[in-house]
């Protein structure tokens, strides 16, 4: 039954995609080329709603108790309407925040999936409790996961990458640790993101992508990552530790963190998108989207290996945060350097260059 739930997901997933495309087309459910979204034509934006529909099919399936994962479905549910009706008419901010919200307390209030603590990360080795800051640090670091991965769906098959590289991690922990039931369910969702990623990413015989996730598909998306992080790092019998977490979704996290710290020091609403990412930054050397992917996806993949390292290895907790604090300031420094004083840096290797070539002939003709 679990197999065959495999493949129904898949097979769900990748069908929906291929049936909704003329019809997205038809209703006006795309995404056009603007001053920010270079590519051309129309994509329908039909990624979240193939996804959840085979994800939640396909759960019903499993022989396991699901009664515990009601909140998480119920606030899925709400996060793919309310993506939805913002790929055909883009809602207010308010709008789709007061929905994360919603589907944020719903987990947490009725399903009991909340962050009580940090883990050892304090140089004391004890472990850092929120107490009654508990729920808030929840609800903010849901909402946060959620707009992580939709800023990060900059070029095609990065955030559905960024999310399979975070599943496979998790299914590995829960393997490992005989926790069957967010085994399975990690599994279902790899084999949707990858029916996805069929459609989404650009092979010999597809140039392009042929449908985009969409708001729908990243709130979806982001949504279940940050219940599996949060669900799995706390209690007891804990499969990772808090910081493990985040080195698994590290990517995303700080390139989102970075940007809006960027904004905020610049004037601007953190919330306002322009093209300042660490993937735009590699398009903007000259590097296709193909080359871009595989190294936003290389670094991922690096970045989740030493979460998992440093938990199977027995690290301190305080030196994997410190590891991932050095990062994310190293993070921040480099963009703020690159973004603001680029022109300035590349008219003086200019300058450079050109003495070092009028020295050279100098020496050259003596």
């Amino acid at each position: 039954a679990y197999f065959t739930s495999f493949l129904l997901a898949f097979s769900i997933t990748a069908n929906l995609l291929f049936v909704l495309q003329p019809l997205a087309i038809r209703l006006g459910l795309v995404d056009q080329p603007n001053h920010r979204k270079h590519h051309e034509n129309q994509i329908p934006l039909i990624g979240g709603m193939a996804m959840s529909c085979g994800f939640l099919l396909a759960v019903l399936l499993i022989d396991l108790p699901l009664s515990g994962l009601r909140s998480l479905f119920a606030g899925a549910i709400i996060l793919i309407i309310v993506g939805v009706l913002d790929d055909f008419r883009e809602l207010s901010a308010r709008a789709r925040f007061g929905a994360e919200i919603m589907a944020a307390l719903l987990v947490s209030v009725g399903g009991g999936v909340i962050l009580y603590d940090l883990g050892a990360i304090s140089l004391s080795t004890n472990t850092v409790e929120l107490g009654f800051l508990a729920l808030p640090i929840t609800i903010f670091s849901i909402v946060g996961v959620i707009n992580a991965l939709n800023m990060s769906d900059g070029i095609d098959g990065l955030a559905g990458g960024l999310v399979l590289i975070a599943l496979f991690s998790l299914a590995l922990i829960t393997w490992v640790t005989a926790q069957e039931q967010y085994f399975w369910l990690s599994l279902l969702l790899i084999a949707v993101v990858i029916a996805f990623l069929g459609f989404n990413l650009h092979f010999p015989w597809q140039p392009k992508a042929l449908v985009f996730m969409g708001d729908a598909g990243s709130m979806f998306l982001g949504f279940i990552l940050a219940w599996f992080l949060i669900r799995l790092s706390q209690g007891e019998q804990r499969a990772i530790t808090p910081i493990t977490a985040l080195w698994i979704f590290a990517v995303p996290l700080i390139d989102t963190v970075s940007i809006m710290i960027r904004r905020l020091l610049n004037g601007r609403s953190p919330f306002k998108a322009d093209r300042e990412h660490f993937h735009y930054f590699l398009l903007n050397q000259g590097l296709t989207i193909p080359q871009t992917l595989a190294i936003m996806l290389g670094l991922a993949i690096s970045f989740a290996l030493i979460g998992l390292m440093g938990l199977y290895w027995k690290f301190s907790e305080a030196m994997m945060f410190l590891g991932f604090l050095s990062l994310f300031v190293f993070h921040l420094v480099m963009m703020m350097f690159v973004w603001q004083d680029f022109s300035k840096i590349s008219l003086r290797f200019i300058l450079l260059f050109n003495l070092c070539k009028k020295y050279t002939n100098k020496m050259i003709l003596s």
